[in-house]
C-alpha cells in the first residue's frame, strides 16, 4: 500500500497543511494530500476560504523539493481556473509524481486538455464516475460505510486506472476493520497497486506494509 498522509502528517490539528507537517510527512517517506486555492492571484494551501497568512504553492513545493521524488502529491482542487497557474508550478518544481482531484466535472475538463494528470471520483453517491475515459486514476471515497471491494479493484486495474481509498477515519470512523478488507484485497493483487490516504500514515505502514 501507497500510505498518503491527509493534509500532512499531523499531530495536532493546528498543524494540517503546514511545514512542519508536510516535514514530518515526507522525512519518513509518505506522500500527502494538500488543499489549493488561490488568494490575490497567488496558488495558496488551504482546505477552508482563506484569511491571509497561507502557505503558498510555492512555498509547499520547495519543501517536497528536498524530499525523494518518488513521494505522491494528492492536490485537492478548491478552485476553478487554476490550471495554468499550477501547470507551470509543476513543470518549474519537476514535479512528476502527482495527481489532481476534486474539482467540478468543467474544471476537470480543462485539466484533462492541459495534459494534467487527474483523478475522477467514485463513491456511494458518484456511482459514474466522470471523465473516466481521460482520468489516470480513481479516487475512491467510502463516506458512510464499506462498500469497496475486489470487483471494484478489478476493474479498475483492467482500465489501466491507478486507485486511491479515503481511509474510514477521515468520515469519523474506525479504519481497522476496513483496513482489513482492503489488506485481503490488495494480497491478490500485489503490493503499490493502491494508494490510501489517512490521518494515520505510521499506523498504515505498519498494518499494511510492516
Amino acid at each position: 500500500m501507497i500510505v498518503l498522509s491527509h493534509r500532512g502528517y499531523w499531530q495536532d490539528v493546528s498543524e494540517k497543511n503546514t511545514p512542519i507537517a508536510f516535514d514530518r510527512s515526507f522525512s519518513l517517506g509518505f506522500g500527502t494530500e494538500t488543499d489549493i486555492r488561490d488568494l490575490d492571484g497567488e496558488l495558496i494551501i488551504s482546505h477552508d476560504p482563506p484569511q491571509g497568512g497561507c502557505l503558498t504553492v510555492d512555498e509547499f513545493f520547495e519543501i517536497y523539493q528536498q524530499y525523494s521524488p518518488e513521494l505522491y502529491l494528492a492536490l485537492n482542487i478548491k478552485a476553478d481556473g487554476l490550471q495554468e497557474k499550477l501547470k507551470k508550478k509543476l513543470a518549474y518544481y519537476n514535479v512528476g509524481k502527482y495527481f489532481v482531484f476534486d474539482m467540478s466535472v468543467p474544471d476537470a475538463l480543462v485539466y484533462n486538455k492541459a495534459g494534467i494528470a487527474t483523478f475522477t471520483r467514485e463513491s456511494e453517491y458518484e456511482t459514474s464516475p466522470s471523465f473516466y475515459d481521460d482520468a489516470i486514476g480513481v479516487w475512491l471515497d467510502e463516506f458512510n460505510g464499506h462498500w469497496i471491494d475486489e470487483g471494484t479493484i478489478i476493474k479498475h486495474l483492467n482500465n489501466a486506472k491507478q486507485m486511491c481509498i479515503v481511509s474510514p477515519e477521515l468520515h469519523g470512523r474506525e479504519p481497522y476493520e476496513e483496513w482489513k478488507a482492503y489488506k485481503s484485497i490488495e494480497e491478490k493483487f500485489g503490493k503499490d497497486r493502491l494508494m490510501l490516504c489517512t490521518d494515520y500514515p505510521e499506523g498504515a505502514k505498519e498494518f499494511f506494509n510492516g
